[in-house]
């Protein structure tokens, strides 16, 4: 395989990213949700550089020549990365300026700048800046005297050039940073249009010359930095692996800054004082005619109340009509295993299923992986509360999760006084997989009731991502369950495992077993087909075993929805596309023909070197024939969808894919559509 047969990974994100940008401007979008696209491609942005930017630029400035899979050294990729950055940002805020702001102001929406108030308006945001914004303000000065301090990353500052002391004297600065306690948009009651706002910097600039004994600031620039958050640490101790994440984390607070970001036109002068101070080179400035950061749109703007018609109906998620039934959710899943899609099908079982074993008296042990789970999980409050019923709790919570460390950390404590047993992760791998395991008493003996899932324990991004999970109590999954258990806790050594399939150890090989196996099918003759959805399709070895696959005559077909490395280079039974949409697609499914015997499976792990080699994952057959029509029905309707698909070429760039009807939302099929539920079955 040449390195002209792969896309570099980061440009491959910057495209998907762009993906994500354009339905801002898709007008099959309510008008408020398409700000949100303009805000989450901006956090897209944001974690972008703070990671792969950040790890890119601590290789480049160690002098590290290393050539990713594609040829490229980590300065190499800069040159390409950032270019393609600054024509993605244009593109955004050409879509703000001129398409989505006059869009707003058609619906009676405005964002106002300081030269459209009216006298009215003024008054009444001197009276709000005095009564709700002053008191929170801290102006700093900055000299020889007194140094730049260390600012907070991603929080928005005022740099403000002040008149000198004396009349020879230069012009001193000072920051303002803004409180985020305040909305960054200041609704005001009056005015033209339904609703009008204006950006907090801005009301603070206007009236920022009642912090300096009323002198006026000969400039205001309002300013934004990014810093690098990609840290080493030792994650070979568990004991340790707190106190080392602890220090992980006061290490953000201070990591190089990255990025600069400024409104274009701004002051020279401030701009060339942050910079110095930041330490800040021009290739990491980025001047935007318009906001910096979008993000308002997301948490403020969509939410606007009397504006319902313009964001996507509200929808109830399904509930399987066993959980309806009279009984335990034991009884339940002994009537046969139960397939959930979220966000279409509710997260509440899932809870159920947690907050059950907590009470029941019956249920022995539960032990569960965690990854990300909400601020307020009412999974870890029950997982708590059944250690407080003498149950025996195991949890392992993932410390490393990239952004939620803190969160995790913390419940880690709350379970520990909760009488948990509770590990922090698998020393030198994080801990990615999605089980839950309870043991029940029962007439017959102990039965292991599971639940495996494609994505976290989290009851608030279940409904915004969607996730597949299953509900079993097959008794060699409930064996494998328990033996995955006990060697992720260190208590023993593995059995081997019949049915999971776990990386690091295993899920390698089996993935290029399965696509071998296609491989052979087709080469004699046999029915072979291979459909697969991921988030990341980026490991050289499996994109090289899907190549010798497709070339052998294997039909393929990778739903990707974000990197993907892979090309097609014309071959036409090899097909890659990526569904964008109102729901962030986060399942991972796998569809083998086999020569006419199909199986199917779910996973927690993604295409990736990091999923495959440093990870703890699952992945897990759907072995019911009816559950194993409801994955496949969900991917055909994907490879279907003509509304939110995007197809690549065979030069590795992305298209939409082509209108025809019948026109299929696959996203909103599903939440329109009729329930994909089986028929209840009794089980006592």
């Amino acid at each position: 395989m040449e390195k002209s047969d792969l896309i570099n990974r980061e440009l491959s994100w910057l495209a998907f990213n762009r993906r994500v940008l354009e339905e801002a401007a898709n007008p099959d979008n309510p008008l408020l949700e398409r700000g949100k696209f303009l805000s989450i491609c901006g956090t897209n942005l944001d974690e972008f550089f703070m990671v792969r930017i950040g790890s890119l630029a601590h290789a480049a400035a160690m002098g590290d020549k290393k050539k990713d899979p594609t040829g490229l050294t980590p300065q190499q990729q800069l040159g390409r990365i950032f270019p393609a950055v600054r024509r993605q940002v244009e593109r955004q805020y050409a879509l703000l300026n001129g398409e989505y702001l006059p869009a707003l102001e058609a619906e009676g929406i405005y964002l106002m700048n300081r030269h459209q108030l009216t006298g009215e308006q003024r008054d009444w945001l001197s009276h709000y800046f005095d009564a709700q914004i002053q008191p929170l303000l801290t102006p700093r000065a900055i000299d020889d005297k007194r140094p730049f301090p260390l600012l907070s990353a991603r929080r928005l500052h005022l740099a403000l050039l002040l008149p000198p002391n004396v009349r020879a004297g230069a012009p001193r600065m000072a920051l303002i940073p803004v409180p985020s306690s305040l909305p960054r948009v200041t609704m005001l009651p009056m005015g033209r249009g339904k609703a009008r706002g204006i950006l907090v910097e801005d009301v603070i600039a206007m009236f920022a010359h009642r912090l300096f004994g009323q002198k006026k600031p000969l400039a205001v620039l309002p300013f934004r930095i990014t810093r690098n958050t990609d840290f080493l640490y030792n994650d070979s101790d568990a004991d340790a692996l707190i106190v080392e994440m602890r220090k992980n984390l006061k290490k953000r607070k201070w990591g190089r800054v990255l990025r600069l970001e400024i409104p274009l036109g701004g002051d020279f002068r401030l701009t060339e004082r942050l910079m110095r101070y930041l330490d800040v080179s021009e290739q990491g400035v980025f001047p935007v005619p318009g906001p910096i950061s979008l993000d308002f749109f997301m948490k403020q703007i969509s939410g606007l109340p009397g504006f319902d018609s313009l964001r996507f109906p509200a929808f109830s998620p399904r509930i399987d009509d066993r959980f309806r039934q009279e009984g335990s959710i034991f009884r339940a899943i002994r009537g046969g295993d139960i397939l959930l899609n979220h966000p279409y099908d509710s997260f509440d079982p899932v809870v159920r299923f947690v907050c059950e074993a907590a009470d029941d008296p019956n249920v022995m042990a539960i032990k569960q992986t965690l990854y990300r789970v909400s601020g307020k999980s009412p999974i870890v409050a029950a997982l708590g509360r059944a250690a407080q019923n003498g149950k025996q709790v195991t949890v392992l919570i993932e410390v490393r999760a990239r952004f939620d460390e803190e969160n995790n950390i913390n419940w880690c404590l709350e379970l520990e006084k909760a009488g948990c047993h509770v590990f922090y992760g698998v020393p030198k791998l994080k801990t990615h997989s999605k089980i839950t395991l309870v043991v029940r008493r029962e007439p017959s003996g102990l039965r292991r009731y599971v639940h495996l899932a494609t994505g976290n324990y989290n009851d608030v991004t279940a409904k915004l991502y969607t996730d597949m999970g299953l509900f079993t109590c097959d008794e060699t999954i409930g064996r494998d369950a328990g033996n995955f258990f006990n060697v992720v806790t260190g208590y023993g050594e593995s059995a081997g495992m019949e049915k999971l399939v776990a990386a690091p150890t295993h899920l390698r090989k089996e993935i290029k077993r399965l696509i071998r196996r296609e491989q052979e099918h087709a080469e004699n003759g046999l029915p072979a087909r291979i459909t697969a959805k991921i988030n990341a399709l980026v490991d050289p070895k499996i994109i090289k075993q899907l190549y010798k696959a497709a070339d052998a005559g294997v039909e393929i077909d990778l739903i990707v929805r974000g990197i993907c490395c892979l090309k097609t280079n014309g071959r036409e039974n090899l097909r890659v596309r990526s569904i964008v949409g109102r729901f962030l697609e986060h399942t991972r499914a796998f569809v083998f023909e086999n020569g006419g015997d199909t199986e199917v499976y779910l996973s927690s792990a993604d295409w990736m070197p990091r999923n495959l080699d440093k990870r703890v994952e699952l992945m897990f057959p759907v072995e019911d024939p009816a559950l194993q029509r409801r994955v496949i029905a969900s991917l055909q309707d994907e490879l279907h969808d003509n509304v939110k698909a995007w197809t690549m070429k065979k030069n590795g760039k992305y298209v939409r894919v082509r209108r025809e009807e019948p026109l299929l939302n696959s996203q909103e099929a599903r939440v329109l559509g009729p329930a994909e539920i089986a028929t209840p079955v009794d089980a006592e």
